[in-house]
């Protein structure tokens, strides 16, 4: 079959490194780079307890554009088996079950959980956090009958969805409804992951939330939100004016538009009722601010603004896939006393008095018509033509792109 594998090697590595920037195409555009379409074997179930899927979609993740990138810390690389088929964010068909599975059929229409935790890893004691639920806390990716991964996507022995089979143990499927069609399927994880950050850390009622970054996590922080009915005032800082749109239609009451100049700065703070100040020099201090901010891009400019635009004693829930950034200025953290938190994908929350995983939660808001993300999926790709579906990604402002999708 046909897949885009990242293969890590040191002179791929530094060769990319120092080639990429001069121009990111380098990244995915040569054959000394660290990412190539191969013909591969079909994965095997690697034992009676698992399945295999037969890829609908395989979306592009902004994980998965980091990995390519190569702007992922050093901290992941354990985290990892080599080589290794990209994608976790998949919909598909059930091909093949194991003897000891019940429940699931051939011809199912699924998604996956991705998560490689200590039960899909065969660890017959498991790890105090996912006694407790918090897969993707797990102490034991880099163990069990399974080679080291973090995601289905990260591990050779898995296959991803960038690919045209995967396969997963049965504990990480998850059935999709009649009404519940292939792009909300391809979107549940996604979705999920901003889903388990709000649902962590729900707003109150009446609080003002401001939403870093318009992009699809953004975005599924506003629908998730409304899906969950919490009527607070939403504020989302955007990029471009498609963003904008797609977060007027989920429900955000307020758009800003980030500008090179600072002139956001003020509107933005004009918007939270708060005040600004001026430095001796440097960037404006803003008092006052948002109750709670989702950031949702991860880079130096996005943290130093929820930082900037949280009141005192508020909180800001890390999304966005920060690395090793420099210059991001924490003196409001113990200035302001702000709750940081971080959150990494998804594992179990409650959901009307009931504790399920998240993408089963992400799912029943979609059964029952609390949230349709179909319109995110902008783009779809053949395998084949993954150069150009990685330029369109790296080039979403001109193209007006959200979601894109392999179509393997």
């Amino acid at each position: 079959m046909n897949s885009i594998q990242f293969e890590y090697s040191v002179p791929r590595y530094v060769l990319s490194k120092m080639m990429g920037k001069l121009s990111k195409s380098f990244y995915w555009n040569s054959r000394l780079s660290c990412v190539r379409l191969r013909r591969v074997e079909v994965p095997k179930l690697p034992n009676d307890e698992w399945v295999k899927v037969k890829v609908k979609y395989g979306g592009i993740c902004g994980s998965d554009l980091n990995l390519i990138l190569l702007n992922d810390s050093p901290t992941t690389s354990p985290f990892a088996s080599f080589p290794f088929t990209i994608g976790h964010e998949v919909v598909g068909t059930i091909e093949e079950v194991g003897s000891k599975v019940e429940n699931i059929h051939v011809g199912d229409r699924v998604v996956i959980d991705p998560i490689l935790s200590c039960i899909t890893r065969g660890i017959a004691d498991p790890c105090p956090n996912c006694q407790r639920g918090d897969y993707s806390l797990c102490h034991f990716m880099t163990e069990g009958e399974i080679s080291p991964g973090m995601l289905i996507g990260t591990c050779r022995d898995t296959g991803g969805s960038w690919g045209s089979y995967l396969v997963a143990h049965k504990s990480q499927v998850l059935n999709l409804p009649d009404n519940v069609n292939d792009l909300n399927g391809v979107l549940v994880e996604p979705f999920s992951c901003a889903l388990h950050a709000v649902l962590r850390n729900p707003p109150k009622k009446d609080d003002t939330v401001l939403v870093i970054g318009a992009g699809a996590i953004g975005i599924c922080v506003v629908a998730a939100i409304r899906a969950l009915e919490i009527p607070c005032r939403i504020v989302v800082l955007a990029k471009h004016a498609f963003q904008a749109q797609l977060a007027s239609h989920y429900g955000a009451d307020e758009i800003i538009y980030l500008t090179k100049n600072k002139n956001y700065i003020y509107e933005t703070a004009k918007s939270l009722h708060a005040s600004v100040l001026e430095p001796l020099f440097g960037d404006p201090v803003v008092q006052g601010g948002a109750d709670l901010i989702f950031e949702c891009v991860g880079n130096k400019q996005s943290i130093n603004d929820a930082l900037r635009f949280t009141r005192h004693g508020g909180k800001v829930v890390l999304l966005g896939l920060a690395g090793i950034i420099d210059g991001v200025d924490w003196t409001t953290v113990w200035f302001n006393e702000l709750d940081i938190k971080g959150s990494f994908a998804y594992s179990t929350d409650e959901y009307r008095g009931k504790k399920m995983r998240t993408l089963q939660i992400a799912i029943e808001l979609m059964r029952n018509e609390k949230v349709d993300l179909s319109p995110l999926v902008t783009h779809r790709f053949p395998l084949e033509n993954y150069r150009d579906a990685l330029q369109t990604v790296i080039n979403k402002g001109k193209g007006s792109t959200m979601k894109v999708v392999f179509e393997p």
